[in-house]
């Protein structure tokens, strides 16, 4: 008897889910921690850390760097010689250690130079361990929940981690209390180091209780592993695991790489998820500086809006992609979801201004858009590259997506920098028409239309090619 507790059973593998969905959890705060409260770098002399909203762009645009300059490729193959339980624990180290750094930074009272470039190369530690941890969570469900659950699972691990996002959206607005000078006239009342680092302190303590979990569950699954080898020496192969040591079919091979970039259908694809997530990702960095001064509102509603974002994903995502699975016409809902994401950013640009109301309704607007397109790009990506070149297809997409993730979250920062000049939000509403608001929103604007044409490309990419099946229902 090996105990009342079997580790391949079904209970088991929702424990080892309940593990690892925390380091996600934590990752997805950390990340999203200044969102909602980025209009406190609107002027660097009301923060002791003296950071404005330049070198906030260039902090956060820091989390893609490694991931843009080989990391992902380089630590792909390092999964799949290693294993997750490896490979795994060393990014979810180095998440911890970069949270650390960024932490460190905000609270060492440097120079605003230095604290940014010790803070920017934490963030790039921080990026990099958060995305291959994260594709080795992706991995270990696959191997607990294989033939049982799969993708309701890895859809539940991914909707806890948005809720992390949901947590730093609404949590840090909390942590650091909107200033306001008590005479119309007086100079803006100082943000001290401890009350900027709150976010990163709380994400820290965060961080550290998932690599306590993920530590548990490496001791779980190589439990896992020994039982199964047991088992399937002494009474015939498990049908719910797998050693943790990758198929060979599954390594980088660089031949690859060319017969990717070679595929017309994949670039529309990547283009498009560069494209349509930078209208959205590289936005939610910037939501306070932008909601705070164009509807007149507190950090703390500008939270409240934010959070639209991914609670929406929770609730419809999952939903969306039972649309696209049994009815399908994917590549329709790529457009339709384009469009209402240049539609929320026209109401961000040309809205009235000063009413809360259109805020809620561009959030909204973008909410669905965020659920709808990834419920229908990410199952294309197998209809058009072959299975034995999938793994090389993501990680290039995710290579591509970074580039362009870090290079418009730079220029919205740089963009934003001269807002400080109309820090008050009656300023900012009352010159719209001449504000760097409005030139952000004129850039997401660009991305969004750069979006829903090549949405439109590859829809008629699908009728010039029915073979791909790419708008068949996948049941």
């Amino acid at each position: 008897m090996a105990g009342k507790f079997k580790i391949t059973g079904s209970a088991a593998a929702w424990i080892a889910l309940a593990l690892l969905v925390v380091p996600m959890f934590g990752s997805y705060f950390f990340d999203d921690m200044f969102s909602t409260v980025s209009n406190i770098f609107n002027d660097p002399s009301a923060l002791q850390l003296g950071w404005g909203q330049d070198e906030y762009g260039k902090y956060t645009s820091g989390y893609s760097i490694l991931c843009i300059f080989g990391g992902l490729v380089l630590c792909g193959m390092l999964l799949d010689r290693w294993g997750v339980r490896i490979t795994g624990s060393i990014f979810v180290g180095l998440m911890v250690v970069g949270a650390g750094m960024v932490t460190w930074a905000l609270l060492s009272g440097l120079p605003a130079a230095q604290s940014l470039n010790v803070a920017w190369a934490g963030c790039m530690v921080f990026g990099l361990g958060s995305e291959i941890a994260g594709v080795a969570v992706t991995r270990s469900i696959a191997k607990w929940f294989k033939g049982r659950n799969m993708a309701f699972a890895m859809g539940l691990q991914l909707a806890i981690a948005r809720l992390g996002t949901a947590t730093a959206f609404l949590l840090s607005p909390v942590l650091i209390q909107q200033k306001v000078a008590a005479v119309a006239d007086a100079a803006p009342a100082v943000y001290t180091l401890a009350e900027t680092a709150r976010p990163a302190f709380f994400g820290m303590m965060l961080l550290l209780v998932g690599a306590i979990f993920w530590a548990v569950f490496v001791a779980m699954d190589a439990r896992f592993d020994r039982e199964s080898r047991r088992l399937a020496a002494g009474e015939g192969p498990v049908k719910n695991g797998e050693n943790d040591g990758a198929p060979s079919n599954e390594q980088f091979r660089f031949r690859d790489v060319l017969k990717v970039l070679g595929n017309p259908y994949w670039w529309l694809l990547a283009l498009l998820c560069v494209f349509f997530y930078s209208s959205i990702v590289a936005f939610k960095k910037f939501t306070g500086a932008i909601l705070v001064p164009r509807f007149g509102v507190s950090a703390g509603i500008a939270g409240l809006m934010a959070t639209i974002l991914p609670f929406s994903t929770v609730v419809f995502a999952p939903l969306f992609g039972l649309m696209v699975d049994r009815r399908g016409h994917g590549t329709r809902w790529m457009v339709f979801g384009a469009v209402l994401a240049l539609a929320a950013h026209l109401v961000l640009a040309f809205a009235p201004s000063g009413s809360p109301f259109w805020g809620y309704a561009a959030m909204i607007l973008l909410g669905f858009s965020y659920s709808l397109v990834p419920a229908a790009l990410w199952p294309s990506v197998p209809k058009v590259i072959p299975d034995r070149m999938l793994g090389t297809a993501f990680a290039l997409i995710y290579w591509v997506q970074n580039l362009g993730l870090w290079g418009f979250k730079r220029f919205a920062g740089r963009i934003l920098e001269s807002t400080h000049g109309s820090a008050n939000a009656a300023d900012a509403a009352s010159n719209l028409g001449n504000s760097p608001i409005l030139n952000v929103e004129l850039m997401f604007l660009a991305v969004c239309v750069a979006a829903l044409v090549l949405a439109i490309l590859f829809a008629a990419s699908s009728r010039r090619h029915p073979e791909l099946a790419l708008d068949k229902a996948n049941r």
